[in-house]
This record gives C-alpha cells, sequence and structure tokens, in this order.
C-alpha cells in the first residue's frame, strides 16, 4: 500500500506542475491565498501548494483561510486545519461570516457568493494576487455540461481567470487531477473528513449531472478527454 501511495502521490505532483506549467498558473513572485473548506479537493490543494512553494522556481508565497458560515451546519475542525497548515509552514486564516437567507431562494448561490467575497477582501488585504481554488477535472467537465443543459452555453470554470473588476486572478491548479485519484490519496494520506456536510450538497443540479456524466463514461470511458480537448480548442481553460 506504501508504494500504491508512493506511486500516486507522484502522479498527482506531475498533473499538478503540468497544469501550472501548461495553464500558466504560477510566476515568480506570486503571492497565492488557498480557499481551504477542509474538503479532500482543498487539503490536497494546500498539501501541493505547500510542497511546490519550497521549489526553487518558480518562487511564490502562499496562505490559506477557511472561511465559516454561521448559519450553515458544515464544520470542520479549526484544529486539524491549522495543524494541517502548520506541518506545511502555511498561515492560516479563519474567517467566520453569513449570508442573507431567503425563503424562495436556495442558499447555495448567496452562500458561495459570500464565500467568495470573502476570499476576495482577504486576497486584498494581504496583498495577494492569486486565489487558488480546488476544482478538479470532474468538477470543470461537469460544469460544461450544466451550462450546455441549463444555459445553452458552451463554457466552464477556466484553469486561470483574470479578474476585470479587482487586480486578482483565480487559478485551479487541480485542473487536471481526476476526483477518483483524489478520493484514493484522501484514503491513504488519513484526510479527517469534515465533521459535518453541507445539507444541501446532495440537493443540487450538479449531483444530478454527476450521475448523467457517470452515464455518458460508460457509453465511452474517453469522453472527459473528448470533451477536454474541445474545451481547449474553443480557448475555454485560460480567460484574460
Amino acid at each position: 500500500m506504501r508504494d500504491e501511495h508512493q506511486q500516486l502521490l507522484k502522479r498527482l505532483s506531475a498533473r499538478f506542475g503540468k497544469a501550472c506549467a501548461t495553464y500558466g498558473l504560477l510566476a515568480d513572485g506570486d503571492r497565492v491565498l488557498i480557499g481551504l473548506s477542509g474538503g479532500k479537493d482543498s487539503l490536497l490543494l494546500t498539501e501541493l501548494m505547500g510542497r511546490r512553494a519550497h521549489i526553487h522556481r518558480p518562487r511564490f508565497s502562499v496562505e490559506a483561510v477557511h472561511v465559516r458560515m454561521d448559519n450553515v451546519s458544515y464544520e470542520t475542525s479549526t484544529a486539524y486545519l491549522q495543524q494541517f497548515c502548520d506541518d506545511l509552514h502555511i498561515p492560516l486564516h479563519v474567517v467566520t461570516t453569513r449570508f442573507q437567507e431567503s425563503a424562495s431562494k436556495p442558499p447555495c448561490f448567496p452562500c458561495s457568493w459570500q464565500r467568495r467575497k470573502q476570499l476576495f477582501n482577504l486576497a486584498q488585504e494581504l496583498g495577494c494576487n492569486k486565489i487558488a481554488l480546488g476544482h478538479h477535472r470532474d468538477d470543470i467537465l461537469h460544469t460544461t455540461l450544466m451550462n450546455l443543459i441549463f444555459q445553452g452555453r458552451f463554457g466552464t470554470m477556466p484553469a486561470r481567470l483574470r479578474l476585470h473588476k479587482m487586480p486578482l486572478e483565480i487559478i485551479r491548479p487541480l485542473c487536471l487531477i481526476d476526483e477518483a485519484d483524489i478520493c484514493r490519496h484522501a484514503t491513504l494520506a488519513a484526510y479527517q473528513p469534515v465533521s459535518k456536510a453541507c445539507p444541501y450538497e446532495h440537493d443540487t443540479s450538479r449531483s444530478d449531472v454527476a450521475s448523467l456524466w457517470r452515464q455518458m463514461e460508460h457509453m465511452n470511458p474517453e469522453a472527459r478527454f473528448s470533451l477536454w480537448r474541445a474545451l481547449e480548442h474553443a480557448g475555454k481553460l485560460v480567460e484574460e
């Protein structure tokens, strides 16, 4: 099992490095703020970013922020996240906030927007020029399907997105990593799961699209590579 984990870590690191090189995600002098939710994806992102920050080129600094919503029953051990970041020599910031609830609208959008707002604000306060998010390849492909089905447009969450209203870029260094590999690494590395999952996480269109995606891959195991190539050819993975 140890050999399996070492091979998996090697593959994860290689895909992380390839994503950074292919899409120009990191450069000398970058100050990067990681959105650390405490889930397996953001934990892996933090782990890989922390390790890469100790390599000589490119030279960049990294910090992490964990945003808590006091009106959503979603809990992660702050002590665990603090120790996780301490082991990687990454400063951790914990921000507690809330969003305006509505009886007529699902909470996911205002919750997500409030989290992003806190990320944007803290990044600028700390002098960071990039925010790193833990979306992996499956997230990006599922978003592509959602945009096609519900909005009638071909687009997705890009690997690199330059914001025009503030001096920030959003980067997604896990964009070439598959969720299955992250799940396996989380098990082998004994990541501590969240204490309470978000009560709304399975009651969304995204979970329906994930089910549809599994059917597509059953029909064509190469579907993820075909759709990824289409995104690349259309220039949807980098937005300046």
